[in-house]
Parts: structure tokens; C-alpha cells; sequence
């Protein structure tokens, strides 16, 4: 099943540069590509009385909205499959009903109106938290370096078998025909924190090497069930994970994380490094659910 690549967008900015990127990721995966714009328009329509009744005004400028989303894909991506729907509904309630029948939503991290000066907007952050799929933030400014080419840069966790982001990072390198950097950040002792040097029969050593055995494991793992041969890189370093991420994220492509379901209301629990990575990150990032499943 061809599940589509869902953006969400709102004629600012940002939108479109999430636009762009989803349009070309549905190129890469020869899936198709879905817009959305949902907005509580008819909540509002009574404040104002409509000029036409029958086609209220902000209704209308959704419609046209879309339609120039759709034009602008078809021009820069002629080859994707694209449809657009308008939705008179909460943005986050409606991307989270898309998430269950989509490959990944995909939208700007700063909205239009008071929000837009946050670096990250609400509808973001609160989709992240609740997506039934993999959702990606696009920063809201062009990253400060060039990226590599195909470099997608993925964060592996304690688990002892690979977590969905590291599945679907490697299938997002190989899209890309690049190579997928899988990073593992680790925290030595006391002395390591406070940067001195190691104490003689410091346990240091060990932390390292347990990291390292730790990476090789899953990778080994992960790698075994994938026919891309996609070029994977490890790399263990000392420090705070989502410090460790967001400079290895520096000239990558994408940057892919997971998130906890949760077994309250909430849906996902978003933990700090999530947090970190989808405000700081210099590319954009993807948040996947521990619960996905590949299905594109």
C-alpha cells in the first residue's frame, strides 16, 4: 500500500519550505503526496458577515491556498502524484487523523500569526507528541552549512534491538542513495563531566567500550535485514545526547530520533532530547514512534 507523504500547510514561509522538502522526500520514495491546510475557519466566520454565504471568505482563501500549494509541486515535481484537501478543523487533530493512513507528515517549525515568532510553533510540537507516524519539523531558516548529500544522521538509545528511527533513517539514506551516520552518545564518571583526566582504574574506559559494543550490536541487527547496502557509519561520543546529535546533525540532510508511546491521553512522550533536537537542530529532524511500523 502507497501510503502518501503528508505536509501540512498555511501560507507562511515555513510551510512552503516544508512544502518543497516533502515534495521532492515523495519523489525519492515514488509515493504519493498529500496536502493539508485545516484551520477553524467556520468558528470564525460569524464574527464577520460572509459575502457569499455559500463560499464564506475564509473558506475561499483556503481553497486558493491549496491550489497554489498543489500548482507549486506539479511545477517543481512534476512526476509526483499529488492531491489537496482543505479540512474546517483544530490543525493537530486533523495532521493526527492523517498520521494513521500516512508515510510521514512533514511540516514548517513556525506557523503564521502570534505563533509565528517561536521557534517552534505549537501545531508542531503538539503533532510530534501525538502522531501515529513519523513527523518532520522543517527549520523554519536554511540550515548555516551545506549538506552532504544523502547524509541522514540517526540517534540509537539503550534499547538492545534497533528501534524504529534507526529502520526508518536507513530507509530514508538509501531514498537518498547516501549513507546513514548512526550516532551513540555516552556519559562517563564524575571526573569525565568535569573535564579532568581519567583516575587510574577510572571505569571510563569501560563506558566507551560498552557504548561501542552496544552500537555494534544493533547496527548488526538493523543491517541484516536491509538489502540497500547503504553506507553506515558509527560514532560514539561522550556528552549529553542531544548535544551529541545536533553537532553530528551539522551538514546532514536529516536528522531522525524516536519517541516513547506513553500509556496516558498525552500519546507520545516527548523527552527532552526530542525537545532540544526539534528547537536546535541545524537540519530537519524526524520523530519516530517507537509503535511505527514501515509501511510505505
Amino acid at each position: 500500500m502507497r501510503l502518501p507523504v503528508v505536509v501540512g500547510v498555511d501560507g507562511s514561509e515555513s510551510s512552503l519550505r516544508a512544502l518543497d522538502w516533502a515534495a521532492a522526500e515523495a519523489a525519492r520514495s515514488r509515493l504519493p503526496l498529500r496536502i493539508v491546510h485545516a484551520s477553524l475557519w467556520e468558528h470564525y466566520e460569524g464574527l464577520r458577515p460572509p459575502v457569499d454565504p455559500a463560499h464564506p471568505v475564509e473558506q475561499v482563501l483556503a481553497e486558493r491556498l491549496v491550489d497554489s500549494a498543489r500548482n507549486r509541486v506539479r511545477g517543481l515535481r512534476p512526476e509526483v502524484e499529488v492531491e489537496a484537501d482543505v479540512q474546517p478543523e483544530d490543525p493537530v487533530a486533523a495532521l493526527v487523523r492523517e498520521s494513521h493512513e500516512a508515510a510521514a507528515i512533514v511540516l514548517g517549525s513556525r506557523g503564521r500569526g502570534r505563533i509565528a515568532g517561536m521557534l517552534l510553533g505549537s501545531v508542531g510540537l503538539a503533532l510530534a507528541g501525538r502522531s501515529h507516524c513519523p513527523v518532520v519539523v522543517i527549520p523554519a531558516r536554511p540550515p548555516r552549512a551545506t549538506a552532504e548529500p544523502g547524509r541522514v544522521v540517526v540517534g540509537i538509545g539503550d534499547a538492545a534491538e534497533p528501534a524504529p528511527a534507526a529502520f526508518f533513517a536507513l530507509t530514508r539514506a538509501a531514498s537518498r542513495h547516501g549513507e546513514l551516520i548512526a550516532v551513540r552518545a555516552w556519559r562517563g564518571p564524575a571526573h569525565a563531566l568535569l573535564n579532568r583526566q581519567p583516575l587510574p582504574g577510572s571505569p571510563e574506559p569501560t563506558h566507551r567500550r560498552k557504548a561501542e559494543e552496544h552500537l555494534e550490536a544493533v547496527l548488526a541487527a538493523l543491517t541484516a535485514q536491509d538489502g540497500s547496502g547503504t553506507l553506515v557509519h558509527r560514532t560514539v561520543t561522550q556528552g549529553p545526547t542531544h548535544q551529541v546529535l545536533i553537532e553530528a546533525a551539522e551538514g546532514a540532510e536529516l536528522l531522525v530520533v524516536g519517541a516513547r508511546r506513553s500509556s496516558g491521553w498525552h500519546g507520545l512522550q516527548l523527552g527532552p532530547v526530542d525537545h532540544a533536537v526539534l528547537h536546535y537542530a541545524p537540519c530537519p529532524v524526524a520523530v519516530v514512534p517507537d509503535t511505527y511500523a514501515h509501511r510505505s
